[in-house]
């Protein structure tokens, strides 16, 4: 195969054409840097891998784009990327990534778990099911649950002298405050005794 022209177009990307017809669109740097140029042959498997190489150095840039603003767990970023850039490249970049510590399911379990109870002020529970969601393995949920979980009876008991405060003077606003925290992962059984305490005191 003959490579005729390399033309580059927006966004870092170049659009080679092969054999006298536009064939792919590879990132500039890769192209620069695979050593071929305008004029010159290209088997199979060399435009395979240029085209691979491409797509991981375009995985690697997007999933710093993503991790740029909020970390991320290794599930959210392969979600963003695999449709774009297919499960090897993806796999690729992110194993890169993990590397140089750019993305660590450790610590973002722990930190959006500490977020989750602190500012959402959810359950345990609750927090356990956000954590699945963002693919985050379950003996570490498990753990993270176990050291960072406040007691759930406080918790309420909190909820009730702040955010719920106001709903408690009728049937119809207590009935939403306990929908509220149910909501947010607590128990019957807790809400109950929370809510006898309150009347109590």
């Amino acid at each position: 195969m003959f490579i005729n022209a390399a033309e580059e177009r927006k966004k870092g990307m170049t659009a080679l054409y092969i054999d006298g017809e536009y064939a792919v669109s590879v990132d500039t740097v890769t192209w620069m840097s695979s050593g071929k140029k305008t004029g010159s042959d290209i088997t199979d498997e060399e435009l395979y891998e240029l085209i691979h190489t491409s797509n991981v150095n375009r995985a690697k840039e997007k999933a710093l784009y993503l991790i740029e603003y909020r970390f991320r767990s290794r599930k959210e970023i392969e979600d963003k990327l695999i449709p774009l850039f297919g499960e090897d490249a993806s796999g690729q970049a992110i194993e890169r990534l993990e590397q140089l510590g750019l993305i660590d399911d450790e610590s973002f379990a722990r930190e959006y778990a500490r977020q989750l109870f602190e500012n959402k002020h959810f359950s345990g529970m609750r927090v356990s099911y956000e954590l699945v969601k963002k693919g985050i393995d379950r003996n570490l949920i498990d753990e993270i649950i176990e050291e960072m979980e406040p007691d759930p009876a406080r918790q309420i008991e909190k909820l009730l002298r702040t955010k719920y405060a106001r709903c408690l003077d009728d049937e119809k606003g207590r009935q939403r405050a306990i929908n509220g925290l149910r909501a947010m992962g607590f128990n019957w059984y807790d809400i109950k005794d929370a809510l006898s305490l309150y009347d109590d005191q």
